[in-house]
């Protein structure tokens, strides 16, 4: 089985990537936040750190790229292949508000004649620039029955691979994966299918495993972010402690973000947004954890959040089999 890191914007940036790359069960590929090409402009600072090669070492970093515009999208593509990166991964799952408004992401799927010239011009530009596309992508922007149109235009194109997150862009991340719709696209592709969605514990990924033998790759997403050690769980299996799922490994991972940020960023401020929005996510892997969570949100400053964040590690336990939907 290959794994993937999902892209996640505001979290797995690559001071967060190299942190997990160097304490857990290391990725297949790791997929960058995606990029939004401004017209006629370069990568911003803050996208081009997140793609420097010196940022990256030792991981398969795979950039992707939102936007309904092919050419933005091949000039970009252009100045990441001066950086080294042979693949890149378009973005049509994105559900939010302000990105659908502007077409893009799981908007673009709404207008999927624009998407087939889209694709039409990208691939056979990338062709000759000797890159390859991949597509992550949800079921559609209503409802799962516009997957079949899609479905069609996506195996007219030679795409690297496809990335279904089986639901649409209405569902955003609630309710449950349409695997019905998930057992078309993986069967009907022409394009090898990897599986994203709701991966949260052992069992999850053993039931998608038993009921699709044939999968080969899938990506965490969500699953991850909450538990960190939860790919190293399913390598050494169920009856396994395995390592990462201690909470040594587990505080070693958070400094070394928590430093990681405060390298690149000014104040408190920035780097308390940063790591209260990755402990809203983690924290549920804890058991009785209302009270420390409140402390970690009411921090101002840096040595508030140090005690704060301190206390979770030495008075809480890592509950067995963690990984939940809550959030």
């Amino acid at each position: 089985m290959k794994y993937y890191l999902a892209p996640m914007e505001g979290l797995t940036g690559y001071i967060y990537r190299n942190a997990y790359h160097a304490c857990y069960h290391a990725m297949d590929k790791y997929f960058t936040p995606f990029l939004s090409p401004k017209a006629n402009s370069n990568l911003s600072f803050r996208e081009l750190n997140d793609i420097l090669p010196e940022h990256n070492q030792g991981m398969y970093v795979v950039p992707q790229i939102l936007t309904n515009q092919a050419g933005d999208f091949i000039r970009t593509a252009k100045e990441l292949q001066e950086y080294g990166y042979s693949e890149i991964n378009l973005n049509l799952g994105c559900p939010s508000g302000t990105v659908v408004s502007k077409h893009k992401g799981a908007g673009f799927l709404g207008r999927p004649d624009s998407l087939d010239r889209f694709l039409d011009e990208v691939c056979g530009k990338m062709d000759e620039m000797g890159m390859e596309v991949s597509v992550k992508t949800r079921l559609g922007l209503i409802s799962p029955d516009e997957f079949t149109g899609l479905l069609e235009i996506y195996n007219r194109y030679p795409l690297k691979e496809l990335i279904l997150h089986p639901r649409v862009r209405t569902d955003y991340y609630k309710n449950t994966p349409n695997m019905p719709a998930f057992r078309g696209g993986f069967d009907g592709s022409r394009s090898p299918v990897c599986y994203n969605g709701d991966i949260f514990t052992i069992s999850d990924y053993e039931t998608l495993c038993g009921d699709y033998p044939e999968l080969d790759r899938v990506m965490l997403g969500r699953g991850i972010i909450s538990n960190p050690g939860l790919l190293d769980r399913i390598a050494a299996g169920r009856n396994s402690g395995g390592p990462g799922t201690d909470k040594e490994t587990l505080k070693r991972f958070h400094q070394m973000i928590y430093e990681g940020y405060r390298q690149i960023m000014s104040g408190d401020r920035n780097v308390l947004f940063k790591m209260k929005e990755l402990w809203a996510c983690m924290i549920q892997i804890f058991s009785d954890n209302g009270k420390y969570i409140k402390r970690i949100k009411k921090s101002q400053r840096l040595e508030e959040y140090e005690t704060a964040a301190a206390a979770v590690f030495r008075d809480l336990d890592i509950l067995e089999g963690a990984g939940f939907r809550t959030y």
